[in-house]
């Protein structure tokens, strides 16, 4: 039996498991490490700046049974990704889960960028998943899941995701490839594309001055909300589950229909076209 084929019944299916989570001391990131903590995971979680926050997702993951350690490392540095995979080998000694989770970027035009902006978007969207997917790879010396966290605006355009959305989609083609070089080293490599995630980053993003209410675009999305950072932290405990034992190189989308709806939308219909209340049998 591999070492990724716990029983999904178990509700400590990832005791002995390490799972590294960049951008974890919140957010989606934050929900995740405490999932997998609450099955009996180690969590390290990496932070930027904030010691607090992610020192408190470490008291809360041992509450719930697991283990954890913080790790301040600024992945936009490639010496801080370096650091952050010797703390876990000197924590832990190996590696089970590798989620890139931290994201950043500038919010602007495609007129409006500058070589600066374009930059910092590269340095801290692809680079980061390479590197430490690379880092990733030497730990896991029984096999292990890497899935990064990627966006909507990889697949579909709109107002000032133009640098974030494009480097997103570059790091689903980097999926796909490692998930071919990697799978001869048992390691499975997917990603999970969200949509309007309920979250600190979707509140700034509408805030920009300029931008269209939120509201409207909500209505545009067949199940009608946005989603929640345990919508998304569910879809990545999948794909490092034993029930994904078969799936690799593949992005999950969990946008709530948002990239499959396209105008004219129903709600902007009226009458013979609109869509009646769900018919009954009598």
């Amino acid at each position: 039996m591999s070492a990724m084929s716990d029983s999904s019944t178990d509700s400590r299916k990832y005791t002995g498991k390490i799972a590294l989570i960049t951008g974890s001391s919140r957010g989606i990131g934050k929900c995740l490490a405490l999932q997998l903590a609450a099955q009996g995971a180690s969590v390290v979680v990496n932070y930027r700046q904030n010691a607090d926050l992610a020192n408190d997702v470490v008291e809360q993951a041992k509450a719930l049974g697991g283990d954890g350690i913080a790790v301040q490392a600024d992945v936009e540095n490639p010496e801080d990704i370096i650091r952050l995979f010797d703390a876990v080998q000197d924590a832990y000694g190996r590696l089970d889960f590798f989620i890139n989770n931290a994201a950043a970027s500038a919010f602007k035009k495609l007129l409006d960028l500058k070589t600066h902006h374009l930059d910092r978007s590269y340095a801290m969207n692809v680079r980061p998943f390479v590197l430490g997917a690379q880092e990733a790879v030497k730990l896991m010396d029984q096999g292990g899941r890497i899935v990064a966290v990627t966006s909507y605006g990889s697949m579909r355009g709109f107002a000032t995701y133009a640098a974030l959305g494009s480097y997103k989609a570059a790091v689903e083609s980097f999926i796909r490839y490692m998930a071919v070089e990697f799978a001869g080293y048992g390691i499975n490599v997917n990603g999970v594309n969200g949509g309007l995630i309920d979250s600190d980053s979707l509140e700034y993003f509408y805030k920009l001055p300029g931008m269209a209410p939120m509201e409207r675009v909500l209505e545009t999305i067949p199940l009608r909300r946005p989603g929640t950072v345990e919508d998304m932290a569910n879809a990545i405990e999948f794909l490092l589950s034993a029930n994904s034992a078969y799936i690799t190189g593949q992005t999950l989308v969990v946008d709530g229909g948002m990239t499959v709806a396209a105008a004219p939308y129903y709600h902007q219909t009226t009458d013979p076209v609109s869509l009646p209340e769900r018919p009954t049998r009598r």
